[in-house]
């Protein structure tokens, strides 16, 4: 997948790689900002129990 972006991006090495570091952080934005918040609801993390069951 990685080598099929690299080989469709346009221009030299220095101009695909700043376009790749766009994309990488286009992607971490779109994440952190839409994905992330959406699905946090949804996972179990926030209903941690702890047992006092006496061991230890």
């Amino acid at each position: 997948m990685y080598d099929w972006i690299w080989r469709h991006l346009p221009g030299n090495l220095p101009v695909r790689t700043i376009l790749a570091l766009l994309l990488i952080a286009g992607a971490v934005y779109v994440l952190f900002q839409y994905v992330f918040p959406w699905v946090e609801p949804l996972l179990p993390f926030g209903d941690v129990t702890v047992d006092q069951s006496g061991t230890g």
